[in-house]
Formats: C-alpha cells, structure tokens, sequence
C-alpha cells in the first residue's frame, strides 16, 4: 500500500499531472478513447475510418502507446483473415469520468463567442 505521505505531497505536485499527460497527451489519444468509450469495441479499420484524416502510421503508434499504457486492450483472434479488437481497459474506463467533465465543459461553452 503506498505511502499516504508521499501519496500527500504528489497530489499538490506537477508530478502526477505530467504522468496523466504522458498518457493522454497528444493529438489522438484523448479521440480514440473517446470513439471506444462509445462504440465499446471496435476494429482498426473502424477506428481509422472514424479518425479520418489521422494516418496509418500514426493510429497504430497511438494504439500500441494506449495498450502499452494499459488504457485499451487489443484482442486478436486466430483467423484468417486476421481480426483486432480494441477496447477500453479497467484502468482506460477509469479515466472516462476526467474526460465526460472535459465534455461537458464544451457543451457549456462552445457558444461563448470567442
């Protein structure tokens, strides 16, 4: 169990906002995290179709960076021709409240006319 001290003294430092930013920041991660926390499953051509102007390159770097992180997970069945499957993780579905706020945020905003 950690330390409730140390644990304290994260809270009000820059250290754990850096962490959760290394995981979601970027261009993508936040979207494709938003797309699985509707569609709940989905493929890579799903995925990309829905991303539209996002690259091959740059959707599979994203995908193998959220699964590294444990924020989605990739299902492969044994097939041909072959199936993945991604969705959210425990720990990814964990992060959905942080990001329904930021959306929220913007249904309240986004007419501020600025």
């Amino acid at each position: 169990m950690p330390d409730s001290k140390k644990l304290e003294e994260r809270k009000g430092s820059n250290e754990s906002f850096e962490y959760t930013m290394s995981l979601i920041g970027g261009k993508w991660k936040l979207h494709i995290l938003f797309i699985l926390l509707k569609e709940e499953v989905m493929r890579y051509g799903e995925l990309k179709k829905s991303l539209q102007t996002i690259t091959h390159k740059m959707l599979s770097n994203q995908l193998k960076e959220l699964e590294r992180d444990a924020l989605i997970i990739r299902k492969e069945y044994a097939q041909v021709p072959p199936k993945v499957e991604y969705t959210l993780s425990k720990r990814g579905q964990s992060l959905m409240p942080a990001l329904q706020e930021l959306c929220q945020w913007g249904v309240e905003h986004i007419d501020d006319g600025v």
